[in-house]
């Protein structure tokens, strides 16, 4: 029997917020570039008045957020005083990698919800940390992964779980840039005292749970990894940008691969590259009993994608291919992120993105760092929390 198209079309219906009768007092730790976004988002939203704005650069907050139309806050450059001096209610956490986990953990120790950006953490440890802090705390964690709100990137999911490509036993996932280490508006992404993971940390983890959401985050158990940084340490990468000096300060991963055995046979097949002599490692391909299923690779993985995907499959026993229609891009991805955080801190329920599911992705990640240092195959123990 051929496919019913009708299973296509974009079932992303808007579901009515819950706004909360007073402000919601939301405070900014890290005013670095992706503040802007989730700035600019929470701006959207009725019910929230930002307070409080924290960056380690003196006036660097300030700036960020008055430029942004933010009126009456109160700034700081230590973000535990700001917590403890200001009341809120929630809070983003836009810092670099490595002191993601210690900002959460302190504003979750003080009764406040976080909505943490990517990735999760550096370290699994840090991220068990992170899960024991939200659990006692009665509060929530939702990290930023925002593709998780389009409705192509949602179609995957939809298409995986209806069990049209059967069991789904190989992914092949991953993306990258041809040229494109992040050092045009801030250098921090390359350094390992602050980033902690280079490609794999900024990207990276956006394909991985691209796939794992789809397939209902399977638990990882094995990883064979390598993470090298064969580019990054040369001035020819920086040519482009004019920053040859940035050679000399890079001290991350620029591109990663690694082998991933998942709970249920399930093979994980990951590459990603902030830089490379190639247009693309290759499109994500999930592959199962009845049928595969074909995505475009995109650079990053943290938006949409501009081609429609294709399952391939049989019908009557005659190799067939089926062309997914592309839905248009969700264009307010972000006030959806924020939305979405902002209704379970009100209503008191799950996070949109938990931890709980994000804890997978960034097991493998560390898992491909653990094996790329050892040389070797490594098991993934995650402990009960």
């Amino acid at each position: 029997m051929a496919i019913d198209m009708n299973n296509f079309t974009s079932n992303q219906a808007e579901v009515a917020a819950t706004y909360s009768e007073k402000k919601l007092r939301i405070g900014i730790i890290g005013t670095g570039g992706i503040s802007t976004s989730h700035i600019k988002a929470y701006l959207n939203q009725p019910d929230v008045e930002i307070v409080a704005g924290c960056d380690l650069i003196e006036g660097k907050a300030q700036k960020k957020l008055e430029s942004l139309g933010v009126e009456g806050a109160k700034y700081f450059t230590d973000y535990k005083e700001m917590v403890d001096t200001v009341e809120m209610d929630a809070v983003s956490v836009c810092t670099y990698n490595c002191t993601h986990a210690e900002c959460t953990i302190y504003a979750l120790e003080h009764g406040i919800n976080v909505l943490l950006e990517k990735p999760f953490t550096v370290t699994l440890d840090e991220a068990v940390e992170v899960m024991k802090a939200e659990k006692k705390s009665g509060k929530i964690v939702s990290v930023g992964f925002q593709p998780r709100f389009d409705a192509n990137m949602q179609m995957i999911k939809k298409i995986v779980q209806s069990g049209e490509l059967g069991r789904v036993y190989y992914v092949q996932t991953g993306g990258g840039r041809r040229h494109g280490i992040p050092v045009s508006w801030s250098e921090t992404f390359i350094e390992g005292d602050k980033a902690g993971l280079g490609a794999l940390g900024d990207i990276g983890c956006y394909s991985i749970d691209l796939v794992m959401n789809a397939l209902g985050n399977p638990k990882p158990l094995t990883v064979t990894g390598t993470a090298t940084d064969y580019f990054g340490t040369t001035p020819e990468a920086y040519s482009q940008v004019g920053k040859p000096e940035c050679a000399k300060k890079f001290s991350v991963d620029d591109f990663a691969s690694a082998y991933i055995r998942l709970e249920g046979g399930i093979i994980l097949d990951f590459r990603i590259a902030w830089y490379m002599h190639l247009d693309t490692p290759g499109d994500t391909i999930i592959m199962g009993t009845k049928g595969s299923l074909r995505v475009p690779s995109t650079d990053c993985w943290n938006g949409s994608f501009s081609k429609p995907m294709t399952i391939y499959h049989d019908v009557a026993g005659v190799p067939t291919t089926t062309t997914v229609p592309l839905l248009p891009a969700t264009t307010d991805l972000w006030d959806r992120k924020i939305r979405s955080f902002l209704d379970a801190c009100i209503n008191g329920t799950k996070a949109p993105v938990p931890t709980d599911e994000i804890i997978y992705n960034q097991a493998i990640l560390d898992g491909i760092s653990r094996s790329s240092k050892l040389g070797r195959e490594v098991e993934i123990e995650i402990p009960k929390i």
